[in-house]
């Protein structure tokens, strides 16, 4: 399900007479009743097996990432749909009651979130994958899932459930809800000959092809393969598509991706494949081992098998129960038509509302070019958290990338962009501050923030800034809302150089109440920086706020109500003054020719040295 998946083979439209409807011996157990949505906003947790406190619990915030692809560890692409949808699951909801074993987890609103992630592992292109490594399927999935996990932690990522499709729980849900679209006469059995691209796991037209029949994403050609199939009639639902983007047309964001979806639709739909008969490494089709289910049709899924709790009975109603349908699907553009078109046909054929919304964001590109091994220019996210950290990593790549849009790396906007922003204009802030403090308060508050905000327009600019960041926040604006917290953080540096407390504390007399009061205004507003920049970078706000006194338990319940100006109080005592992050340093010219003559060649290096 991961970035880089090509889009799903379909059989034209004369295979439909020829087709075999197919029917299972007995009859399907009715346990989803008829009555759940099609499309329409609803939680789909009226069951006799929902409990009377389940109505009156908050309405869970579910949000999900792409399963990834596990035919190779995760890159940088992967890392970035991750990062964001960790920021947005900071910010959304507070903390999930079945995971309060997580530490260090802040969520930001009255929410009960649920944030999926995981792997997407069967299919021909793992098997291949895992031959090629000299392992079996299974130890090649538990190899590469692992790596995924190591990432999310080194990254700072928080998630809720992380589901992988060859989990018994899943393969449940599957097999129950292909029963289900079966018995909704949405499946029959077909011929299908073409050209097929292993890499895309697809069938590809002809038109579309390069020169020998070459798929133009991979380069490869294709092979002539003929195949007799399980289809889903996704052409029956065309109209109830339209009416779904017509009546809800946030259903996809952000609106340049409806356009898209809206022009694939209208151009018509054909059936697409839901099983192969040539490869074994996948769940059986109900009724027939001599086929597997299609990946598609198998790792979409995961979003509703990863709802399930370990250990609780694996049914497709339990998991809806959970909190179905997801509130936010956050994936990659290159596969938005399979959560945009086939994934809302699949789940009304099953009786299963909609999601909220399918939001597309871009790609990623380096020094301006395409990313790829063939060229050498690949972007290892573990290297770079490696050698800048992860709240670096993360505040770049989401400050950088407008959300949505397409995003370039160069390691030189890296480096000035976090040294200028994180190390300058926030660390720097703090550090000179609380120094200040030390030296002419011994580190002691002398006024509360709302006694020292007194007739000051000072904390009314920076409420209108939070309330600027928060809306921002709430519309998945991600680089404007780090862009506003930034500018909190300009509007505390112009206060400081103008208001010069240094000086007033040499002058004495009443010029010393007003240097303290200064003080406390600036602490106050790295206090509200520390919790509006926390989905960003938690790490570093953590440093932040537990430099002002507060401890780590406090920050762990924090909500976004607490950016509200009042948060110190008079005798609060701040920590010693210590940098909450360091610059980024590169090598001087001299150095490296330094290095040269060392016979250490004159690679570039980068080192990190405190404020």
């Amino acid at each position: 399900m991961a970035a880089g998946r090509a889009f799903l083979g379909a059989p034209c439209s004369s295979l439909a007479a020829g087709a075999r409807r197919l029917a299972f011996a007995s009859p399907l157990p009715r346990t989803l009743t008829p009555a759940l949505s099609c499309g329409v906003r609803g939680r789909c947790i009226a069951s006799a097996s929902s409990s009377p406190d389940a109505a009156s619990s908050p309405e869970p915030y579910v949000l999900t990432t792409p399963l990834y692809y596990v035919n190779a560890p995760p890159h940088m692409g992967s890392a970035y749909t991750t990062i964001a949808a960790d920021a947005i699951a900071r910010f959304q909801a507070s903390l999930h009651p079945r995971l309060q074993r997580l530490q260090f987890l802040t969520r930001l609103q009255e929410k009960n979130v649920i944030f999926i992630t995981g792997t997407d592992e069967h299919g021909e292109k793992i098997a291949a994958s895992a031959e090629a490594s000299g392992r079996n399927p299974k130890e090649h999935c538990d190899a590469i899932s692992s790596s995924y996990k190591t990432l999310w932690a080194d990254l700072d990522i928080e998630y809720d459930k992380f589901i992988r499709t060859t989990d018994h729980k899943h393969e449940a849900v599957v097999n129950e809800f292909y029963s289900r679209v079966l018995d909704n006469g949405d499946i029959y059995r077909a011929d299908y000959e073409g050209l097929y691209c292993v890499s895309c796991e697809e069938y590809k037209d002809e038109k579309e092809l390069l020169e020998n029949n070459c798929c133009p994403v991979h380069l490869k050609p294709c092979v002539e393969r003929k195949e007799d199939n399980y289809f889903f009639a996704l052409s029956k639902y065309q109209h109830k598509l339209e009416e779904l983007l017509t009546r809800n047309p946030d259903f996809v964001r952000p609106s340049y991706r409806l356009n898209e979806v809206q022009g694939w639709i209208k151009s018509g739909l054909r059936d697409f494949s839901i099983s192969r008969a040539s490869v074994e490494w996948g769940i059986p089709v109900p009724n027939d081992t001599k086929q597997t289910i299609y990946v598609w049709f198998d790792a979409l899924l995961g979003y509703i098998s990863a709802l399930l709790d370990d250990g609780e009975q694996a049914s497709l109603q339990q998991a809806v129960d959970h909190g179905w349908p997801a509130s936010l699907h956050l994936i990659g553009k290159d596969i938005l038509r399979f959560h945009a078109v086939y994934w809302p046909a699949m789940l009304m054929s099953a009786g299963l509302s909609v999601p909220d919304t399918v939001f597309g964001h871009g790609f990623l590109t380096k020094d301006g070019m395409k990313m790829g091994k063939s060229l050498g220019n690949t972007l290892e996210p573990k290297d770079l958290v490696e050698r800048f950290g992860a709240d670096a990593v993360r505040y770049f790549f989401l400050r950088e990338v407008e959300f949505g849009n397409d995003g370039d790396y160069s390691e030189e906007r890296f480096i000035n962009i976090v040294n200028a922003h994180l190390a300058n204009t926030i660390g720097n802030l703090l550090n000179r501050t609380l120094g200040l403090l030390k030296k002419n308060c011994k580190s002691k508050l002398a006024f509360d923030s709302i006694a020292a905000a007194d007739g000051s327009l000072f904390r009314d600019n920076i409420e209108n800034l939070v309330d600027n960041a928060k809306h921002q926040y709430e519309n998945l604006l991600l680089s404007s809302a780090c862009e506003t917290v930034l500018e909190i953080g300009n509007l505390g540096n112009l206060y400081i150089d103008e208001q010069a407390p240094w000086s007033c504390f040499k002058q004495g007399g009443e010029s010393v109440e007003k240097a303290a009061k200064d003080l406390v205004l600036i602490l106050e507003t790295m206090r509200i920086i520390a919790i509006a920049l926390s989905p960003i970078t938690p790490s570093l706000s953590l440093r932040i706020y537990t430099q002002l006194g507060f401890t780590k338990d406090q920050f762990r319940v924090l909500r976004w109500e607490d950016t509200k100006w009042g948060g110190l109080i008079a005798g609060q005592v701040m920590s010693e003054p210590k940098p909450v992050f360091a610059r980024i340093e590169t090598e001087t010219e001299e150095d490296a020719q330094a290095s040269s003559k060392a016979g250490k060649g004159g690679k570039r290096k980068h080192a990190t040295k405190d404020l």
